[in-house]
């Protein structure tokens, strides 16, 4: 049997190399923006700084992996001397107003979110994973909402704000969780409750569309995939692939429980995540606490078999065990930061 296809997409700032505050990248967009020669595509993003990376729909890593690496180099080739391209989940700091990208959809958001844009340089990883049919989607919906914590926990790579340390391992879900409909979406029982809670929303003016949810984990209004959007952009490849290989391993285990904590406790739990990255203590979904790398554990045992089956445990044991060697991205740009400063952390954000 095939593997379940993915897709990966990667969010991407334009920098200037010696301060690290966002440059708009609107000639560069138009240099690469569509198919890229390896695969997958390049597009603009929300602001002129801000540049997507999508595969192709793959079954492997390892073609994953190939794509991602081709166009964050394209990239990296085409930023002018004094840029870089930084894979964070936000930037160090911020000077201005940032400038929208050209889009009747983009207009729409940026009337309806006013003046948080202004903050709204953030970066996020997104993984899509293909399920057939809505009922099915929305039982993955259920598992993956579970385990939003630890995903997150795990991603954590956006410390900074204002040019300080915010205190914050993943400063970008703070500023997403200031967005309407956004962070853990509710239970949803079935299609039916999901997408009826969707098309009030939009009806209220809550959203300009349907396809403008922030939740967290969502059923794709495109293709035919739910989609995972908790994680902060990832610094290396790897760290990317290996958020893809766990989510897509959550998605397809259709025998793993959807047990979560109640609601109150999953919002706090994802806020812990997002504070101290993998030193979180979580709830569990029998009202206890454990701590994040124990979560973990538990996550793998539930989702072991599936990784077997897609052929992707070797890589995944690998890559934690890396991860917990290292740190997260968070940690790894903290100790650039206090190490070398400006300079340092530019250094790391160009080591992908």
């Amino acid at each position: 049997m095939d593997a379940t296809r993915f897709g990966i997409e990667e969010e991407f700032l334009l920098l200037d190399a010696s301060a690290l505050v966002p440059l708009s990248g609107s000639e560069i967009v138009a240099q690469v923006k569509g198919p890229a020669p390896e695969g997958g595509a390049i597009t603009s993003e929300y602001l002129t700084c801000q540049f997507e990376c999508a595969t192709d729909p793959v079954r492997t890593l390892t073609a994953a992996g190939t794509q991602l690496d081709a166009m964050r180099g394209m990239l990296a080739r085409l930023a002018p001397e004094n840029a870089l391209i930084a894979a964070t989940g936000a930037p160090l700091a911020q000077w201005g107003a940032p400038l929208i990208s050209p889009s009747t959809h983009y207009d729409d958001v940026s009337t309806l979110l006013g003046q948080l844009t202004r903050q709204h340089a953030v970066n996020g990883l997104h993984v899509h994973v293909e399920v057939f049919g809505d009922e099915e989607r929305v039982r993955a919906l259920r598992r993956v909402r579970a385990w939003l914590p630890v995903l997150l926990a795990l991603s954590a790579n956006s410390p900074f704000t204002y040019g300080v340390a915010s205190g914050l391992a993943s400063w970008r879900s703070v500023l997403i969780r200031r967005l309407p409909v956004s962070w853990a979406p509710p239970a949803f029982r079935d299609a039916d409750e999901y997408h009826r809670t969707v098309d009030q929303v939009v009806r209220i003016g809550l959203l300009p569309s349907r396809g403008s949810t922030s939740w967290a984990v969502r059923l794709s209004e495109r293709f035919d995939t739910v989609e995972v959007r908790v994680a902060d952009a990832q610094l290396r490849v790897d760290d990317a692939l290996l958020l893809a290989a766990l989510t897509r391993a959550i998605v397809v285990a259709d025998d793993m429980s959807d047990a979560a904590p109640p609601a109150a406790e999953l919002d706090a739990a994802l806020w812990l995540a997002a504070r101290h990255g993998m030193h979180a203590r979580l709830f569990t979904p029998e009202g206890g606490v454990e701590d994040a790398w124990a979560a973990v554990q538990r996550m793998l045992e539930g989702i072991r078999p599936a990784l077997e089956h897609l052929g992707d445990a070797a890589f995944v044991d690998e890559h934690l065990g890396r991860l917990r060697s290292e740190g997260t991205g968070s940690q790894r740009q903290l100790t650039a930061y206090g190490t070398g400063g400006v300079h340092a952390l530019a250094d790391l954000y160009r080591r992908w």
